[in-house]
């Protein structure tokens, strides 16, 4: 039985007269039979409504999300209480959608599967609640995930990879290496001291005002420093990779982002620009800035996989390092990812881009993987809460650091 003891906040609850509509909107197929275990995943962590259905054999039989990410960037950020209220306002038909698409009814489910942790607390609350109105409602199984065990395993629905694995999560609100032995069993080797990778980006973009370059009014801000960075020459500014000096396998981004910030009130000033105004040299910093960022994920990386080795808790040859999360599908970010893996005589493995970002697919199969395991699955849903902050497996972080294994210099030419 999982116990949470997280302050739960207050529950989104649909009226009655509203879940009726909703039960009733279902095509019921008697003819149909369903010989696999079907699972229903539900995603609400933090700014994408998201569902799906996924069968034990890994086929997606029905998927749907809604994004939000065009009412953010009106707003230069993620504010918790609007994507709360988009969240309610698409939570039921985004269900609905990912059921009918797959054309199987509530009551043929084998269980419901929702991100309860990590996450914004009153976008997690808005999931949990219509999930457990579900469950409820149909007497199944639900099966709590954390977001980033999800994050980790989506690789084995879409590849063949047997545990144990190193995986690299980096999105804009996480940024941790794991070792992955088992469907719940993981071994924290490090993570972002302060802020994550696609926040720093995020925030970079901003402060450059990308949204108002022609090429980059419609993307994101980590998809507009990748996009911008082509186009420009990293040689002609020099940023420093952080924590040189500590030889483990922890991350740091806000040090980089306060002296990017520095140097990019110093240009406006050099340019006799304002800020909010486009730096004639804005994709020569965002080359800088991706090819540091890239760096700094790479070497951290490279030490995880050597002490893994080291340590027998990976394979000598041909083991696998798998990169998840929305930051995976910066292509520039792989490449550097990929002379690690060369040097070490690994394999880098990245889910399909659309899968690397927040999906219900990823929370269904975790729900598929767990229900195969007989790990966590809730018959009784009383007293069940989410946690908007919760760490990943066990941490050996310590262990990394007493390690103090030195990594070879690598050339990174991109």
């Amino acid at each position: 039985m999982l116990i949470l003891n997280k302050t739960a906040g207050v529950f989104f609850k649909p009226s009655r007269r509203k879940i009726y509509e909703f039960l009733g909107s279902f095509h019921f197929h008697p003819g149909k039979l369903f010989l696999h275990k079907l699972v229903l995943g539900i995603e609400t962590s933090c700014d994408d409504t998201a569902a799906a259905v996924v069968d034990e054999a890994g086929n997606v039989l029905g998927e749907a999300i809604h994004s939000q990410t065009e009412v953010h960037l009106k707003t230069g950020g993620i504010i918790p209480p609007v994507a709360q209220q988009l969240h309610r306002e698409n939570i039921q038909r985004i269900v609905q959608e990912a059921l009918s698409a797959s054309e199987v009814s509530p009551s043929e489910l084998s269980a419901i599967a929702t991100t309860i942790k990590p996450g914004l607390a009153l976008s997690l609350g808005v999931g949990l609640s219509f999930s457990l109105q579900l469950v409820d409602q149909f007497k199944k199984p639900f099966i709590p995930i954390h977001h980033m065990e999800a994050h980790a395993l989506t690789i084995r629905l879409t590849n063949t990879v047997e545990f144990p694995f190193l995986v690299l999560l980096i999105s804009g609100g996480h940024c941790l290496l794991a070792l992955v032995r088992g469907v719940s069993d993981f071994l924290l080797l490090g993570k972002s001291l302060d802020i994550a990778p696609g926040d720093m980006l995020d925030k970079v973009a901003r402060r450059l005002s990308l949204i108002k370059h022609p090429e980059c009014s419609t993307m994101s801000g980590g998809k507009a420093i990748e996009h911008l960075a082509k186009q420009g020459n990293r040689m002609h500014f020099d940023f420093q990779p952080p924590m040189q000096r500590a030889k483990n396998c922890d991350f740091s981004f806000s040090g980089l982002q306060h002296v990017i910030d520095k140097m990019i009130m110093r240009k406006e000033k050099e340019e006799g620009i304002e800020q909010g105004q486009i730096l004639s040299s804005a994709a020569d910093i965002a080359a800088a800035v991706q090819h540091t960022v890239a760096c700094h994920i790479a070497k951290r990386t490279h030490r995880a996989i050597l002490f893994c080795k080291q340590r027998g808790l990976l394979r000598p040859s041909n083991a696998v390092l798998v990169v998840s999360g929305g930051v995976a599908s910066n292509l520039y970010i792989r490449k550097a990812l990929e002379i690690v893996t060369n040097a070490t005589q690994c394999t880098l493995l990245c889910p399909p881009a659309r899968l690397c970002t927040d999906n219900g697919i990823m929370i269904a199969w975790n729900g598929v993987e767990r229900l195969r395991a007989g790990l966590g699955i809730l018959h009784n849903t009383e007293g069940i809460r989410y946690e908007p902050k919760c760490p990943l497996g066990v941490d050996i972080s310590k262990e990394v650091g007493e390690a103090a294994i030195k990594v070879p210099r690598l050339k990174m030419k991109i």
